[in-house]
């Protein structure tokens, strides 16, 4: 193959002295013994780290872990919780008119306070005035007819006692007369209803309240198919705001103060936190609570009333209701204390020094932080207080 392997050694390799001539063994023997003492240093720490790591284990496994214990006590308690809020005005009315016609006048401004018949609207009056002309006129003319069918009447009575006329004339003159009474009661019927359309063409608030948006000018149509109302009348005097409370709370609320009417009696003022996280300063009051869960949010719907002279509450805003809950007397934990299991609460108490499971009942309203304690613990009982859920049956901690 262009090179001669006559040199073999007696291993069978051809020596690399002499592929390369410029190596020789003294070379190869200084590269081999730098090789060695690199391996010699990388040794050393591997087994330094391995020895410094058995250390550490035996020194930990030496140390017994350490659990936070606590002595529960009875005291009073208040734990307050959330709920996302929807506010509303005591009356939000929607104003649509009751007539066709094109707006003529615009009497108020958006935002203005207004009050109960105040004018706010003028629709086109003049097709409604003829028909009231109309009307009234056909009320005249019904009432002349009637006369004249009632004197038709009288007259063949007196007739039909003095044997002149027949008593078919007489019934054909009183069916007349009775005709024209009752058109007359069908025009006055339509004088009254042409009165109201007149009066229908003047759009008054119904209530005292601020005006909201005004989507229709001067010269628009409108009428009472409209998909927007003309404004939008809202009484701030007093602002509802809703929320909603599920049914496990709902529950708790309930035998916490043994019947809802007792609850709404004697539940504590709740606090509004609006959206910009200020706190209003005003405290409201729960006014009533739904007794009807809805079936696709299993919630009930709750109502409180806020004062709102500063008129800083608008309808349709957004906040959250914080509502407190005051117990009498009871034991209260930190929530790290306890291990859920599915739909039971667990704490470990300490007896003897070892960890002893316990079940135990809480109240369905917490703040997030605490539950409030029903049953399972005394007064004076020890329990771990943080990280419960690291904790096993048994296991020593004191």
């Amino acid at each position: 193959m262009g090179h001669s392997w006559g040199k073999i050694d007696h291993y069978g390799f051809v020596p690399f002295s002499y592929i390369c001539p410029s190596f020789n063994k003294k070379t190869i023997r200084v590269s081999m013994i730098t090789v060695n003492k690199k391996w010699l240093r990388l040794i050393g720490i591997v087994g330094c780290t391995v020895w410094m790591a058995s250390c550490k284990q035996a020194t930990d496994a030496g140390v017994k872990p350490s659990f936070a214990i606590m002595e529960v006590k009875a005291a009073d308690k208040e734990l307050s919780t959330s709920y996302s809020a929807t506010i509303r005005g005591r009356q939000d009315i929607d104003i649509y008119p009751q007539v066709s016609g094109t707006i003529e006048k615009l009497c108020v401004t958006e935002g203005q306070t207004v009050r109960r018949g105040q004018l706010l609207f003028v629709i086109d009056q003049i097709p409604y005035r003829a028909a009231l002309k109309t009307a009234v006129a056909n009320v005249e003319a019904a009432r002349a007819a009637m006369a004249t069918a009632e004197l038709t009447y009288n007259s063949n009575k007196e007739l039909y006692a003095q044997k002149v006329v027949s008593e078919f004339s007489l019934k054909t003159a009183e069916n007349t007369y009775l005709t024209a009474k009752a058109q007359l009661t069908q025009a006055e019927a339509q004088e009254v209803n042409a009165r109201n359309n007149l009066s229908y063409t003047e759009v008054k608030s119904p209530s005292d309240g601020v005006v909201g948006a005004l989507p229709y000018r001067v010269g628009a149509l409108v009428g009472a198919n409209l998909p927007y109302p003309l404004t939008t009348v809202s009484d701030n005097s007093d602002m509802y705001v809703y929320f909603s409370m599920t049914e496990n709370q709902l529950l708790a609320l309930t035998r916490q103060y043994g019947s809802m009417d007792e609850a709404l009696k004697n539940m504590p003022e709740v606090e509004l936190i609006l959206n910009d996280n200020s706190v209003y300063n005003k405290k409201g009051v729960i006014e009533s609570i739904s007794g009807v869960i809805d079936r696709q949010t299993g919630t009930v719907m709750a109502r409180v009333v806020f004062p709102n002279e500063s008129r800083l509450l608008h309808s349709g805003a957004s906040g959250t209701i914080v509502v407190p809950s005051i117990y009498k007397d009871c034991i209260a934990i930190p929530q790290g204390a306890t291990v859920q299991m599915q739909d039971k609460v667990v704490v470990y108490k300490v007896v003897d020094g070892k960890a002893v499971s316990t079940l135990i009942t809480v109240a369905g309203i917490n703040d997030g932080r605490e539950y409030v304690v029903l049953s399972g613990l005394q007064s004076g009982d020890e329990i771990i207080s943080e990280g419960a859920g690291l904790v096993r049956e048994g296991t020593q901690v004191k």
